[in-house]
């Protein structure tokens, strides 16, 4: 059977430079919200990200992150963000052809493979065995249903668990009504993707989205805080796919709401998010109005006596 933890990463994978002590925006927002919840030792995974559009230019700083000749799933970029580290996602090493279409850096049609090694591929290859017919799919083999519905579609080449993989769908039909529900940035527009940390501090960055890895204690919590000043419900979006590209990152950056997830099965096996995490997705000015309400409600809400809120 594939080893998946192989393809998982519990260090950064660049080393970050520590030169700066300024805190950026994102970090000086993080940091009112664990000091509003009154928790000593509590860490939440969080993760900014920055889209770059073809007709921008990428801050040097930026492109100091892009790792060269390893390709990158964007669950992994979120985690490695989330745990210290900064990735540059683009067209040429990002490891998920879905995640290269849901943020606009491959058109969803696009007829050929892409070029180079890639995460999702070569797991198919490797489970594939020792044949060397193997073809990787199109961008257009995903957005068609043939890859989500292997069996069905009479491609094992296809598959992630072997020869007895059911596919993530029953049926391509069904595969393509799933994936017309996911949220993507098409036509593609996008040169790049930046994660990154609180921590990061080459540049001042201010994020177009924020992830957070939350348990759901915490999650309580937020909600809570975003209430307070907007009475506004949360509506979750969810899917059994392309959890952290398309429900956490592009869904909140175009409908610039809240989003919430449970991790799907690149984020729990390929990044290895825990067994107790969830993820939320959120635009930056979101962000904001949590860490206001935040501050505003601690004696409403006491969130370090809510049963399991201190930090293990």
């Amino acid at each position: 059977m594939f080893m998946w933890r192989r393809y998982f990463r519990s260090k950064p994978i660049l080393s970050m430079k520590k030169d700066r002590q300024e805190m950026n925006q994102l970090k000086k927002i993080y940091k009112k919200i664990i000091s509003a919840m009154n928790v000593e030792g509590l860490e939440i995974p969080v993760a900014g990200i920055k889209f770059y559009k073809k007709d921008e230019t990428i801050p040097s700083e930026v492109i100091n992150y892009m790792p060269e000749n390893v390709s990158f799933t964007s669950c992994q970029a979120n985690k490695q963000a989330s745990l210290g580290d900064a990735v540059l996602l683009t067209r040429k090493n990002i490891g998920c052809i879905a995640a290269a279409i849901t943020f606009g850096l491959v058109d969803a049609n696009e007829d050929k493979p892409l070029e180079g090694s890639r995460v999702y591929t070569d797991i198919m290859k490797e489970q594939a065995g020792s044949s060397n017919n193997f073809f990787p799919p199109t961008p257009n083999d995903f957005t068609t249903g043939l890859v989500y519905a292997c069996k069905f579609s009479g491609h094992p080449e296809f598959a992630l668990f072997g020869k007895d993989d059911s596919g993530r769908f029953s049926t391509t039909e069904i595969a393509r009504k799933a994936i017309e529900d996911m949220l993507a940035i098409q036509p593609a527009e996008m040169k790049g993707v930046f994660f990154f940390s609180p921590e990061f501090n080459d540049i001042d960055i201010t994020p177009d989205v924020v992830t957070m890895s939350i348990r759901p204690v915490e999650l309580t919590r937020l909600i809570q805080a975003y209430q307070f000043n907007t009475g506004k419900r949360v509506t979750a979006s969810m899917g059994s796919v392309r959890a952290v590209n398309s429900d956490l990152i592009v869904r909140p950056y175009l409908t610039q709401d809240i989003n919430i997830s449970p991790y799907c099965v690149g984020a729990r096996l390929i990044a290895q998010y825990e067994q107790d995490r969830m993820g939320i997705g959120m635009p930056f000015s979101i962000f904001q109005q949590i860490a206001s309400g935040m501050e505003a409600s601690q004696t409403g809400y006491p969130f370090q006596l809510y049963p399991g809120a201190k930090a293990n």
